[in-house]
């Protein structure tokens, strides 16, 4: 190798250091997090597969500890599968997945583009702090705000109902309506958090791309139709993406706080049934067993989705 290849090869390290020194500042920013998910995220990976993971091949026992425990492969694995509730666990956990995915995601672009488009500064500012605030009460009291509103026998929402000659509705321990109050809930309290995202890449869009369409005579709608929404259309495909995902996690803290046996064949998801066994019955084997078949199918879904979202459109996240 002579001097000529040796200085090429050596010249992004060179021109990556300076660039460090540079915006040092910039960096060091990400010093905190780097150092969270050395420890946070993939420490548990390197030490996951080797202890941890473990657990999900063997018939754990505390007293006999990782090492010590007799190893039974996939039996834990089955269990879940050949479960009597495996059917209905699935069912319910991607039906909500689902369900909140198609629903929180279009509200979230609206709401974004509303604000975007609103061009009153202090309803703008009002609107905003409305929707982020519910991301930030846990579901604890947002269960207590749920009875306040629509408990059957003193929720304002009942009240209002049978002052018009209506009936009162059980919306919390109603099969039938159970689902419809988990998905609108989930969307009431997520939406305006999820759509900083969109926010921040509407705030990317060149605005003379809308004094164009001006000129031309286009309409507010088609403003948003022709020019807003492709242009935030790769930020779309990724979000969906990542939440297709964690399909399998359907918000294990609102099931826990809404869930009732009154509804349990409408409401037990895969996180509440491992709550159950792994935790209350100490069956920690068959919950890690549990956790990794999520994982994997979570990887697939990824990977298949983001493959035919990018065979039918421009936009993938890999």
């Amino acid at each position: 190798m002579n001097a000529h290849e040796t200085n090429v090869l050596n010249a992004p390290k060179k021109d990556l250091w300076k660039n460090i020194k540079r915006h040092f500042s910039v960096y060091a920013l990400l010093v905190i997090p780097v150092v969270y998910y050395a420890i946070m995220k993939y420490g548990p990976i390197v030490n996951g597969p080797i202890v941890n993971g473990q657990i999900a091949f063997k018939d754990f026992e505390p007293v006999d500890g990782v090492w010590g425990s007799v190893w039974v492969g996939f039996k834990n694995f089955s269990t879940f599968i050949h479960s009597f509730y495996f059917g209905e666990l699935m069912r319910n956990t991607i039906l909500y997945s689902l369900a909140k995915l198609c629903v929180s995601v279009p509200l979230s672009i609206i709401l974004s583009v509303a604000l975007y488009e609103c061009t009153h500064n202090a309803l703008r500012r009002i609107v905003q702090t409305l929707a982020y605030l519910p991301h930030f009460l846990s579901w604890v009291i947002m269960y207590g705000i749920l009875l306040i509103l629509f408990a059957k026998g003193d929720g304002l929402v009942n009240q209002v109902i049978e002052s018009v000659g209506g009936t009162s509705v059980d919306f919390l321990t109603n099969t039938k309506v159970f689902p419809v109050m988990v998905v609108l809930s989930d969307a009431w309290k997520e939406m305006g958090w999820a759509a900083i995202i969109f926010i921040a890449a509407l705030m990317g869009i060149d605005p003379s791309l809308f004094e164009a369409a001006m000129v031309e005579g286009a309409s507010a709608v088609q403003r948003v139709w022709y020019i807003t929404i492709p242009s935030i259309k790769p930020v779309i495909v990724t979000v969906v993406l990542l939440k297709l995902g964690t399909v399998l996690d359907a918000g294990f803290n609102q099931m826990f706080m809404l869930y009732s046996p009154a509804v349990y064949s409408v409401a037990d998801i895969i996180d509440t049934w491992v709550y159950r066994q792994g935790l209350l019955e100490f069956q920690f084997a068959l919950a890690t067993a549990v956790g990794i078949f999520k994982g994997v199918i979570g990887m697939m879904l990824v990977m298949v989705s983001n493959k035919v979202v990018k065979k039918l459109t421009e936009s993938s996240l890999l």
